[in-house]
């Protein structure tokens, strides 16, 4: 079978996730759709992760859905369609709050450590709800970012909407949706879309996976789902998330980890968790 996504766990427990259709610019189509649901199974079921870079082969990140795929896919009477949980149905929830589709781009965001995306090249359509699922999305100068799904006739829905709250400005976000205009790097980062500029966004992102891997893991997870939290609470009351931040200290504080975090800056060395 043809690999669309490969894995790699390095000693430090940072994954590297690539997406591996060069030649279609990483275009999702069926089997990828169905490789990143197993990849995400594979990393929330992994003992000793702290860190996941996300990123694609070739001369971009990921190009949208690969519309001619999946308009195959509709005149073989919906067979294919079958062997995709959720692609049939997208009004199923098949993963918790969401369908199949939703769950490739927000299952990064609920995966309990940080995920980096190193984007390049472009991140049209699915591909920029992609790597809005991430935590940080670090962008190569030339990069090209759009809310390409107007072009097709139909809307974002891969958790675009909720991936895209509190990250861009609502009337920014109705132009791009409405327009599916090209977004450059530089502007991507001012209104929302992008972390910061980097010339080479896959060495970066692997430099600050390794340094957060370097972190107390507890306190990682911890902070991943406060920060979560948080961006789902948006405008409401805030005796939830004070809530949660007194709980979470309570389980970190005085803990084994936090222990070691203390005794290593004050022996002036690198923590060992």
């Amino acid at each position: 079978m043809t690999e669309r996504v490969r894995i790699e766990i390095d000693p430090l427990g940072v994954a590297e996730v690539c997406l591996v259709r060069a030649e279609k610019m990483n275009a999702l189509d069926p089997l990828m759709f169905r490789e990143l649901v197993a990849a995400l199974a594979t990393l929330r079921d992994r003992a000793g992760l702290r860190a996941v870079v996300l990123h694609g082969e070739g001369k971009a990140f990921c190009a949208g859905l690969d519309m001619a795929s999946f308009s195959a896919m509709a005149g073989s009477g919906g067979q294919e369609a079958a062997a995709v949980p959720g692609a049939s149905d997208l009004g199923a929830r098949t993963h918790g709050l969401a369908n199949m589709p939703q769950h490739i781009a927000l299952g990064w965001r609920e995966l309990g450590v940080p995920v980096i995306a190193a984007v390049h090249g472009v991140a049209f359509g699915g591909g920029l709800q992609l790597a809005l699922g991430a935590d940080i999305r670090l962008l190569s100068p030339d990069t090209r970012l759009s809310v390409m799904e107007i072009k097709w006739g139909i809307v974002p829905d891969m958790a675009g909407h909720v991936l895209t709250r509190g990250l861009v400005r609502d009337d920014v976000l109705r132009e791009l949706t409405y327009t599916g205009r090209l977004v450059a790097a530089e502007e991507a980062v001012a209104i929302g879309l992008g972390t910061r500029l980097c010339d080479d966004p896959l060495a970066e992102a692997r430099t600050l996976a390794r340094a957060i891997a370097e972190r107390s893991p507890s306190a990682i997870r911890a902070a991943k789902r406060l920060l979560n939290l948080a961006a789902r609470n948006g405008d409401g009351s805030a005796a939830a998330l004070l809530q949660a931040e007194s709980d979470e200290q309570i389980r970190l504080m005085g803990g084994p980890e936090q222990q070691e975090a203390v005794r290593a800056n004050l022996e002036r060395r690198a923590p060992r968790f």
